[in-house]
């Protein structure tokens, strides 16, 4: 099973790790990717105020521009510990035994605007860039990103996807025809038996369902597994109520 997560905006800054090396990092096929929106971002970081304002960035998240300007050259830390907010919180890799953090490893991708799909481990440096933004020089992320990310993941022709990325990150990286997968949402329910999505338990959700998995280290092939999965370890996951073919519903 391949684990698909969101970024968050949010991540600490420094590392110990050696400067970026694009070879270190899973799919390598998406290398030219890559060095394509990298050097478009240190190039946008030597103007301060385009950056700001291509960035939507603050006066106080200004020094965001220096992390992009050092994309080649910053520390690196693995990608699982690089981001923070909600969901990466929620996962709490770093409290995990190494056999959890080795499953982590192998089973999980996050999906990042500048370096598109990375490994949980993959080493990477602190930077800026949202799904959404449009960076000078090259073209919309969604059309850098998703044929190439598309074709990468069916070279690796994972068995099954639980895809937990938010709808602007799936976009840049569709799930390969052919490859089962199932897109997740987190939704309450009311009284009335009607559920409604969530925001922020959405990814406090994710982030334990990915640690509890890490844990657990189940051997999910497809839709069937991951239900009786879940149901073995409490978890309520049902059909989704948008009654779109491949979605779950993950009721908290």
């Amino acid at each position: 099973m391949l684990v698909l997560l969101p970024p968050s905006e949010t991540k600490h800054p420094g590392g110990r790790g050696r400067p970026l090396d694009l070879s270190r990092l899973a799919l390598p096929a998406l290398t030219p990717e890559r060095d394509a929106v990298i050097d478009a971002l240190v190039a946008l970081a030597a103007d301060e105020e385009a950056s700001a304002r291509v960035l939507k960035l603050s006066d106080r998240q200004r020094g965001d521009i220096a992390h992009n300007a050092a994309l080649r050259t910053g520390p690196t830390m693995p990608a699982v510990y690089r981001y923070t907010g909600v969901l990466f919180d929620a996962l709490d890799a770093a409290t995990l035994d190494s056999s959890a953090r080795r499953w982590l490893g192998g089973h999980v991708m996050i999906q990042s605007a500048p370096f598109g799909p990375v490994g949980a481990l993959d080493p990477i440096p602190a930077y800026r860039l949202g799904a959404g933004t449009s960076v000078p020089g090259i073209p919309a992320l969604r059309r850098v990103w998703a044929a190439a990310v598309e074709s990468a993941l069916a070279a690796r022709a994972p068995r099954f996807v639980l895809d937990l990325r938010s709808e602007a990150y799936a976009a840049l990286g569709p799930i390969p025809a052919g490859v089962p997968s199932v897109f997740l949402r987190v939704v309450t329910a009311g009284e009335d038996g009607t559920t409604r999505a969530l925001n922020h338990f959405n990814k406090h959700a994710k982030g334990e369902l990915v640690r509890l998995l890490a844990s657990s280290r189940p051997r999910i092939s497809g839709i069937a597994g991951l239900q009786a999965w879940a149901a073995a370890s409490g978890l309520d996951l049902r059909a989704s109520a948008t009654q779109k073919p491949g979605e779950l519903d993950l009721v908290v």
